[in-house]
């Protein structure tokens, strides 16, 4: 847009602008994400500790999903059950490595599946933290059981599936920015 005498005005539409908003709008899609699912798994572990305690197995969809609390010190299927303080400091290494790579997003898959990854480990850690038997030693909540599975909480779920979703856009080729991965040309190519 032209103002008087010749020069430029910028209007919030001008191309100028759309990175910053895109990038904007895909980084807030990033923090509502990891904010409404670390949500749902604080809920979702109070009220297990609160209705399930002292209680048999509450069968939910017959035998393929029933509900027992239990509290896990280690990593997922109990792994690594003397390293609890380790799991906690990695965690929170983890999550800062989250939201130094989310400055550049500007996909919408990677900003969905990088804030599940957040929620995950930011619900666990805060168990952690907060939950007996102390800071850095506390014991994580779960209580979802599968056949044939180790039981897992909301947090495990988020994880995977935005691990699943951050597999997919690798697998694609799209990066963190939206932009494709080049495949290099071959050497046969070349030789020719």
């Amino acid at each position: 847009m032209q103002a008087a005498r010749g020069t430029s005005v910028e209007t919030p539409d001008s191309g100028e602008s759309r990175p910053f908003l895109a990038r904007r709008g895909t980084w807030l899609l990033f923090a509502a994400v990891a904010v409404v699912a670390y949500a749902a798994d604080q809920v979702a572990k109070r009220l297990a500790v609160t209705h399930l305690h002292a209680r048999d197995d509450v069968q939910v969809v017959g035998d393929l999903l029933q509900l027992r609390l239990t509290h896990n010190p280690g990593a997922a299927f109990s792994l690594g059950t003397d390293f609890t303080v380790a799991l906690a400091f990695l965690a929170m290494v983890a999550s800062l490595v989250l939201l130094w790579f989310s400055r550049g997003l500007r996909d919408r898959v990677w900003a969905v599946g990088l804030g599940l990854i957040l929620a995950g480990i930011d619900g666990n850690l805060t168990d952690r933290m907060i939950r007996d038997p102390g800071p850095f030693r506390g014991e994580v909540v779960d209580f979802l059981m599968l056949p044939h599975w180790p039981i897992f909480n909301v947090a495990d779920m988020c994880i995977n599936v935005g691990a699943l979703l951050v597999l997919v856009q690798i697998f694609r080729g799209i990066r963190l920015d939206g932009s494709r991965a080049v495949s290099s040309p071959s050497s046969d190519e070349d030789d020719s």
